[in-house]
């Protein structure tokens, strides 16, 4: 295949990013990441493939030569990928598209999403990422001094909600007790989120005084260490409230407990992990033992070479 001969699209979220990312990385191949930008008419829902939700920019970069091959994820990227499979493109789509279902090659969707059975439908469990185990690999080699901190390192890996302004004070106030309630001699590697918030950080930041960590804000200087803290953690405290950092942290290959899931598709994905042996409740007294790694982006990729996308 030529360099040109796979497109990412790459919506400006970086969860919905990596989840096309993650695929294309394990496919072995060259290929395009085409960033996306969203106009106003974005957010109506696009019943045929088009491009009309594309800024300017956006669209003038849909050009020939066309791709054999576009990977998407998120439901305002999949009109343009529909648009460019109407151009000789095999689509393969993460997450629910919204509509034109059917018209997918491959659609990859989480079993929390509870979609309908099809012929095109790959269900995983949680979402496809960029962890791969090649990348955690080097991020062991690149934060190598991690591991002379003591153990256990225990990873705390904090996000917010969906869709509101925070992470709510009360929670960000009971992670850190309710983690050293299960690890007493834990060594805390801590990162937040976007999502979090400013006054949550805050209050995780002053929970961990006294405690040896490390901890890194959204928004800090310097290189973010979340890769390292996965590739170094001996365990993986977790936020309910990230389909991608669930995710994520199930690909490290170390026991993983899940702090509060609210309800809906998280407390659905936290069940299913439960249900496979992957995670446990943090507030539970069962402690999961180091399960395999969870590796959904690498066994979409292998379904994909068995269709001869690539």
């Amino acid at each position: 295949m030529t360099e040109a001969a796979t497109w990412v699209l790459a919506d400006p979220r970086a969860g919905t990013a990596a989840q096309a990312l993650g695929i294309a990385e394990r496919l072995g191949v060259p290929f395009r990441a085409v960033p996306l930008e969203w106009g106003r008419l974005a957010a109506l829902p696009w019943p045929w493939p088009s491009l009309a939700g594309l800024a300017p920019g956006a669209r003038a970069r849909m050009a020939p030569p066309w791709p054999r091959l576009v990977i998407s994820a998120g439901r305002r990227a999949a009109p343009v990928a529909l648009w460019l499979g109407r151009r000789g493109a095999r689509t393969v789509h993460c997450m629910r598209p919204g509509f034109g279902a059917a018209r997918f090659g491959l659609l990859v969707v989480g079993r929390h999403d509870s979609p309908r059975p099809a012929p095109n439908l790959m269900p995983i469990l949680g979402a496809t990422h960029r962890m791969a185990p090649a990348r955690l690999a080097e991020a062991r080699v690149e934060w190598a001094p991690l591991g002379a901190l003591p153990g256990p390192r225990v990873a705390l890996l904090v996000g917010g909600q969906v869709r509101g302004e925070a992470l709510d004070m009360a929670t960000a106030r009971c992670l850190v007790p309710a983690l050293l309630r299960r690890f007493p001699q834990a060594t805390i590697l801590a990162t937040t989120s976007r999502r979090t918030g400013t006054g949550a950080s805050a209050a995780i930041a002053a929970s961990l005084a006294g405690t040896p960590h490390r901890l890194y804000r959204w928004g800090d200087a310097g290189p973010n260490p979340y890769a390292g803290f996965l590739a170094w953690a001996d365990a993986i405290v977790v936020t309910g409230d990230s389909v991608s950092m669930l995710s994520e942290a199930c690909a490290a290959g170390v026991p993983v407990l899940v702090a509060g899931t609210g309800g809906g598709r998280h407390a659905a994905l936290a069940e299913s992990l439960y249900a496979a042996g992957l995670a446990c409740p943090l507030t539970g007294t069962d402690m999961p033992t180091a399960p395999a790694p969870l590796d959904e982006s690498g066994r979409v990729a292998a379904r994909i070479r068995e269709l001869g996308f690539v």
